[in-house]
C-alpha cells in the first residue's frame, strides 16, 4: 500500500512539473496556478484532448474550467472540442444542454481571455451553435448576427455566418417582417464585407505566386498558399449563394419603385446613393431614368472617380463615345488606390462589352490586372471576348477553333490569382477547352507543336499542343 501510495504521489509530483512546464510555455494566471490539482488536471485533460479522447479528458477539464476558470486558454481552445464531442453523441435535454454550455464557454473566453477572441467571433459562435441545433427561428438569427455585425464588423468574418446573417433576413422579408430596403442595405454590407475579405486573402496569394511557379516555396509557404485558396473559395462561394438568394428581390422590377419611393428621404445619404448607383448599374438598370437622378446625386455629394463611371455610361448609351472614354479615364486618373483604380477599370471594360467594343474592353481590363494583378474577373472578361471573337479570327476552322485554347488559358488564370472565382473559373476554361481542336483535328491537320497566329483584333499567338 506505502509502495502504491508513494507511486501516486510521485505521478501527481511528475504530472504537476509538466503542468508548470506547459503554463510556462502558454501564459497562466499566477494565482490559480497555485492550484495544484487545477494543475494536475489541466496536463491531464489536454494530453487526452491532443489524442481526441475528449470522453476521457471531459472530467478534468470541467473541474479546472468551473474551479480555475482564469488559469490557461488551453481550457477554452480543448474545451470547445470537448464540449462539441459531448453534442455530437448525446440527443434530446442532453444535447441542448452541452450546446447551452459551449455558449457559456464562449462568453467565459471573452471574459477570461478577451486577447484571444473578440466580440463578434463570440456572438458568432454562439449564433451557429443555435443555428447547427435549431435552436433559434430566422427572427432570432438575423438578431442576434445583426447585433454581432454592428457592433463589431471587423471581427465578422466567419462565411457561414455572413451568409446566414442575410438569408434569415430575405426569409424574414419573405414573411413579411423586414422590408426590401432593410434587405438592399444588408446585402450591400455583407457583399462588400466578402470583397473586403477576399482582396486581403488574394493580396498575401499574389506575394507566393511567383515563388510557387519558380518552385521555391518552402513547405510552410506551400501550407499558407493551400489555407488562404481554400478560404477564398469559400468566401466565393458565399458570395454566390447570398446573389442567388437574392435573386430576383433585385431585378429593375423590383430595385426601381423602391429607389424611386426612397429617393427625396435619402437623396443627401452619400453611403445609400452610392449603394443604390451601384446596384442599378451591376443589375444593368442603367437606362431607366432613376439611374441618371442618383447618379447626379452622387456627383453632388461625392464628386469621386466612381462617379465618372457612371456619367460615362450615360455619355456611351448617348451614342458620346469620345465624351464617355473621356469620362473613364478621368476617373481612373482621378484614382490612387491600386485596388480601387483595378474596380474602376474592370466596370468600364464591362460597359464597353456591353456596348460590343471589344478591343477597348480588353484595353480596361488589362489596366485592372495591371492595378491590381489579383482581379480575376478583369481575366475572365478576357477570357469571354476571346472566346466570343473565336468566328471572326482565322482562315480556317482549325485556326478560329485554336482561339479557345487562348480563352481557356486566360480563364484558368482567374482562378489562380483569386480562388473566389475558382468555379467559375473552371467551368469558363472547361468549356473552352471542349470547342478547341480535337486530338484527331491536330494530328489530321498536322499542326501539333506548331504556332497559331492571329490577325484580328485579338492578336497574338497560341501554340498547338504536341501529341
Amino acid at each position: 500500500k506505502k509502495k502504491k501510495k508513494k507511486k501516486r504521489e510521485k505521478m501527481k509530483s511528475k504530472l504537476y512539473f509538466t503542468a508548470i512546464m506547459f503554463l510556462g510555455m502558454m501564459g497562466v494566471s499566477n494565482a490559480q496556478a497555485q492550484n495544484p490539482e487545477c494543475m494536475t488536471n489541466l496536463s491531464i485533460f489536454s494530453e487526452h484532448a491532443k489524442v481526441k479522447n475528449y470522453e476521457a479528458a471531459y472530467e478534468p477539464w470541467k473541474m479546472v474550467y468551473e474551479t480555475c476558470p482564469q488559469l490557461n486558454n488551453a481550457i477554452y481552445v480543448y474545451g470547445e472540442r470537448i464540449l462539441k464531442d459531448k453534442m455530437k453523441n448525446a440527443t434530446g435535454a442532453d444535447k441542448e444542454k452541452f450546446a447551452n454550455d459551449l455558449m457559456g464557454l464562449y462568453d467565459n473566453k471573452l471574459k477570461h481571455f478577451a486577447s484571444k477572441t473578440s466580440q463578434a467571433e463570440t456572438e458568432v459562435d454562439k449564433a451557429l451553435v443555435m443555428y447547427d441545433n435549431k435552436m433559434a427561428d430566422d427572427a432570432k438569427m438575423y438578431s442576434m448576427l445583426s447585433d454581432a455585425f454592428t457592433k463589431d464588423q471587423e471581427n465578422f468574418t466567419n462565411p457561414k455566418a455572413l451568409y446566414i446573417y442575410f438569408s434569415s433576413l430575405v426569409d424574414e422579408n419573405k414573411a413579411g417582417r423586414k422590408d426590401l430596403q432593410e434587405v438592399f442595405d444588408v446585402y450591400d454590407a455583407v457583399t462588400e464585407k466578402i470583397e473586403l475579405e477576399n482582396e486581403k486573402i488574394t493580396g498575401k496569394i499574389a506575394k507566393l505566386l511567383p515563388k510557387e511557379e519558380a518552385g521555391t516555396l518552402t513547405s510552410k509557404e506551400k501550407s499558407r498558399l493551400k489555407s488562404y485558396n481554400s478560404y477564398s473559395e469559400v468566401y466565393g462561394k458565399i458570395a454566390g449563394s447570398i446573389d442567388s438568394k437574392l435573386g430576383p428581390l433585385a431585378d429593375c422590377s423590383n430595385l426601381i419603385p423602391l429607389y424611386e419611393k426612397s429617393f427625396e428621404e435619402k437623396k443627401n445619404d452619400v453611403v445609400w446613393v452610392k449603394r443604390a448607383v451601384g446596384l442599378m448599374f451591376n443589375k444593368e438598370c442603367t437606362d431607366d431614368p432613376m439611374f441618371q437622378k442618383l447618379f447626379e446625386a452622387q456627383l453632388r455629394l461625392d464628386p469621386s472617380a466612381d462617379a465618372y463611371v457612371y456619367g460615362g455610361t450615360l455619355k456611351m448609351k448617348n451614342g458620346d463615345t469620345k465624351g464617355a472614354l473621356a469620362d473613364f479615364d478621368k476617373a481612373l486618373s482621378l484614382e490612387t488606390d491600386n485596388e480601387k483604380k483595378s474596380k474602376i477599370a474592370y466596370k468600364v471594360a464591362v460597359i464597353n462589352k456591353r456596348k460590343g467594343s471589344k478591343s477597348t474592353a480588353r484595353s480596361y481590363a488589362q489596366k485592372a490586372i495591371d492595378a491590381n494583378a489579383s482581379n480575376g474577373r478583369a481575366y475572365l472578361l478576357i477570357a469571354n471576348l476571346y472566346a466570343t471573337s473565336a468566328n471572326d479570327c482565322g482562315a480556317s476552322a482549325f485556326e478560329k477553333r485554336a482561339m479557345y485554347w487562348k480563352a481557356a488559358d486566360m480563364a484558368r488564370k482567374a482562378g489562380r490569382v483569386d480562388p473566389s472565382l475558382s468555379g467559375s473559373s473552371s467551368q469558363a476554361a472547361n468549356s473552352y477547352s471542349a470547342k478547341a481542336p480535337s486530338k484527331e483535328m491536330i494530328f489530321s491537320s498536322g499542326m501539333a507543336g506548331k504556332t497559331v497566329t492571329f490577325n484580328c483584333w485579338v492578336g497574338g499567338s497560341v501554340k498547338v499542343p504536341s501529341l
